[in-house]
């Protein structure tokens, strides 16, 4: 299945990278990379780095958003990702890699129409934008996949707010009106899928992945984090697996179809909102809202797939 990555990496965008250039279900087509977790030139970087590493420099790493529609400034948290994105890693800045210009993200769309599904796990300004230059062709991808917001759940960066949504909330909006059919992976689910140290060194010691080193001091690092917030966690919930892992695992993931939309106002920035009701039940806009999965069987798919 080929698939167009929007990603800001950021150490669970990493992982998500990971996965999926091991995989063998994904054939990715293309890395569309923007602030976030860090610079879009950071991010950038990471994602050749990673992308070189992997042995595959061909897939095309698209430079993306500088900052969001919003056009408030992005801060960044060293503290959950490092200083270059990846925990204690830092990735060389010269890279080789397949660099393109923002343009290139329609070449690739235009030659794999009828396969290409696009996954986003970050701020999806880079996405809205793409729907702004070229909505004809964006509104021809047949599915979606984003990792964001959080239903009937505490967010993360505000009361009611997770990260990508709360980032760019006028971005977030533009996607759910256009997209024809959206999957979406929140909080609900992606704050369960927790990689803990025990996983992460079984995979250092199966693995025979050009990635292995990377596992241990990068998902150990992102747990310091979670441990600090919430003494007794065992590990770190990697967000930006989820929806990738969705793509190719539908049967394992509950989901209720629901009109979506997030809230751009001051006091409620982020905040995605969906009825949920009995009353609304389905109501044909397919956004696809997952809120639970199996737990075990992502874990089994996550180890498979990281030590292949």
């Amino acid at each position: 299945m080929k698939v167009l990555l929007f990603c800001d990496p950021g150490i669970d965008d990493s992982l998500a990278i990971i996965y999926a250039l091991n995989h063998p279900g994904i054939d990715l087509a293309g890395i569309v990379t923007s602030y976030g977790n860090v610079t879009k030139k950071q991010a950038t970087i990471n994602a050749a780095y990673l992308t070189s590493l992997g042995g595959r420099p061909d897939i095309p790493v698209i430079a993306g958003a500088e900052f969001p529609l919003t056009g408030e400034s992005t801060a960044f948290y060293p503290e959950i990702h490092g200083d270059d994105g990846m925990g204690p890693i830092r990735p060389p800045d010269n890279s080789p890699g397949n660099y393109q210009e923002f343009s290139y993200v329609f070449k690739i769309i235009a030659e794999h129409l009828n396969d290409l599904i696009i996954v986003d796990v970050g701020r999806s300004t880079s996405l809205a934008l793409a729907f702004n230059l070229n909505v004809s062709l964006m509104k021809r991808v047949q599915r979606i996949y984003l990792m964001g917001g959080a239903f009937l759940v505490p967010g993360n960066v505000t009361p009611c707010a997770e990260a990508n949504f709360h980032g760019d909330p006028i971005a977030a909006n533009v996607v759910l009106k256009y997209g024809k059919e959206i999957y979406i992976s929140p909080l609900n689910i992606t704050n369960q899928a927790i990689i803990t140290r025990e996983i992460a060194s079984y995979i250092y010691t199966a693995s025979h992945s050009p990635f292995k080193e990377l596992i241990p001091p990068i998902t150990e690092y992102y747990s310091a984090y979670y441990r600090k917030m919430n003494p007794g966690m065992r590990g770190a919930p990697v967000h930006d697996v989820v929806p990738l892992y969705h793509l190719m695992n539908p049967s394992f993931i509950v989901t209720k179809e629901r009109k979506t939309e997030v809230l751009i106002c001051r006091e409620g920035k982020g905040t995605s909102v969906a009825d949920f009701r009995n009353s609304s039940r389905n109501d044909g806009s397919r956004r696809h809202i997952a809120i639970s999965f199996d737990y075990r069987h992502y874990i089994a798919d996550f180890i498979k797939t990281m030590t292949d």
